[in-house]
């Protein structure tokens, strides 16, 4: 735990939450200012900043528990449909640098709008890239 990180206190239940899952790896809370009605975040307990600085086995487990909570939201909420949103770094509109998964329930009058505006671009960048980035 990092111990000037408020999302290492709130996963590891330094500071109260509306906690709807908790396991030895993660603290799963609802977001204080929701998109809609029950935006949770997937805080894990272990300190990363980000994505890059995420453990591999922290990363498997993420989209598993991910899932899990989906089916639940899905079937208890009865949301139309499910963002899943993670942010890296403050360009990508990330706050607080812990890791963490935005689980975004979406309904038909949410009005919520979460999307980005699509490019056009030409073919040879488009291959450019595939090549600068193919091999992993």
């Amino acid at each position: 735990m990092k111990d000037n990180c408020i999302f290492c206190k709130l996963a590891n239940g330094v500071f109260p939450t509306n906690s709807i899952y908790e396991d030895e790896d993660f603290n799963v809370i609802l977001d204080l200012s929701p998109a809609t009605k029950g935006h949770a975040l997937i805080l894990p307990k272990k300190h990363a900043d980000n994505l890059y600085e995420l453990p591999d086995e922290t990363a498997a487990k993420v989209l598993v528990l991910a899932k899990k909570l989906a089916k639940n939201m899905k079937e208890k909420l009865g949301c139309d449909g499910l963002n899943v949103v993670q942010n890296n770094g403050e360009v990508a509109g990330q706050t607080v640098l812990h890791y963490h998964l935005h689980l975004i329930p979406r309904y038909s009058d949410d009005a919520q709008k979460i999307n980005w505006k699509p490019q056009e671009v030409p073919a040879e960048e488009l291959v450019a890239v595939k090549e600068l980035l193919a091999e992993v």
